[in-house]
């Protein structure tokens, strides 16, 4: 029984920590990596990622995707480089015309229909042409203020009102996400950035409230957000960000959901780095009131970085054997952890090239 192969686009702090995970499993291995950063390209992963190659094959990071991802090379390649489906899309449709399965982390791609109907819709004909599917997936959306509260539903007779909060660091993520966050901007830039959308705060509301909508089956009429700066007091410093005192540290974000006229889903995102540093606990916490009532809380958070690596892996074996198509969370098994050998999970074709 072959490998599972899988391919991987994008080795910034995502790419790469899903990489360093894929390395741990049984029964998988990566074919090819593609990126554009001049300090990446055209060297071994082994040696990006500071580990032995041992027994494995070389793999050279390449910047031309057409070289990397060559018709049927991979069963899956994971997209690590876009937060909004206009920015993924051209990639997306690469690799499926090349008739290998996608799982992006961009997050519009949790549930793309909500705010991109009509790429939503080519994406799902191309990928049903070709034989594959693609799935959006991460920590969030993908899991805590969608698909958990989802699974908790499961449990009730009767949902009134649903209540969510997830308070996070967001220092394990890359370059892209703290500009998006506006983490660095004075207050006048984060203000400014949101009017002209160059700051887009948590990237995925529209996404889990439509997901929860159509999940549980109520008609989802219309959705509100807003967007205030975290300022921080003191002065920090992440990989991927650095935060002078009296500067932007994160954004607050609220997404509300109404249904027939009320308001019926309340979310609270805060996110910033290193929130430790101002004696900031973080967590997940979901409500949901009905028939029962559930209060769940995890605290800490689910780390975010780990969490989104781990969802976009363990989702491999469900997206291969899909259905052809675009799928959201909706749409496959719950991804769990996999100890074993990932071959055992996954439906192969085995005449997939090398």
């Amino acid at each position: 029984m072959r490998n599972v192969r899988v391919g991987i686009w994008g080795f910034g702090a995502m790419g790469s920590g899903m990489a360093k995970m894929l390395l741990k499993k049984k029964g998988i291995e990566i074919v090819g990596v593609c990126d554009m950063h001049p300090d990446r390209v055209n060297k071994s992963i082994y040696d990006v990622l500071g580990c032995e190659k041992e027994e494995r094959r070389e793999v050279i990071i390449k910047s031309d995707a057409d070289v990397v991802f060559t018709d049927e090379c991979a069963d899956v390649v994971l997209l690590a480089t876009d937060s909004f489906t206009k920015g993924a899309f051209d990639k997306i449709k690469l690799i499926l015309e090349k008739k290998i399965n996608v799982i992006s982390t961009a997050e519009e791609m949790a549930y793309p229909k909500a705010q991109e109907p009509k790429l939503a819709k080519k994406l799902d004909e191309i990928a049903k042409a070709n034989g594959v599917s693609v799935l959006g997936t991460g920590i969030n959306p993908g899991f805590v203020l969608d698909l958990l509260i989802l699974a908790l539903s499961g449990t009730c007779e009767e949902v009134d009102y649903i209540k969510a909060a997830r308070v996070n660091d967001l220092s394990p993520f890359g370059t892209a996400v703290m500009v998006e966050q506006g983490v660095g901007a004075t207050k006048e830039a984060f203000k400014k950035g949101v009017e002209n959308g160059s700051i887009a705060g948590h990237v995925g509301f529209p996404e889990s409230i439509n997901m929860i909508t159509e999940g549980i089956g109520w008609n989802l009429e219309k959705i509100d957000q807003t967007r205030e700066p975290i300022m921080s007091n003191v002065y920090r410093k992440s990989e991927y960000a650095e935060v002078q005192a009296g500067n932007v540290a994160g954004c607050k974000q609220c997404g509300y959901g109404y249904v027939d006229g009320v308001m019926k889903i309340e979310m609270e995102h805060p996110q910033q780095i290193l929130p430790q540093l101002e004696g900031l606990s973080t967590g997940d916490y979901v409500s949901i009131k009905g028939v029962p009532n559930i209060d769940l809380q995890i605290t800490p958070e689910i780390p975010g970085g780990i969490g989104t690596i781990a969802m976009c892996v363990n989702s491999i074996p469900h997206v291969i054997n899909a259905i052809p198509g675009l799928k959201t969370m909706l749409d496959i098994p719950v991804p769990r952890a996999m100890m074993g050998d990932v071959r055992e999970l996954v439906l192969l074709k085995e005449s997939a090239k090398a």
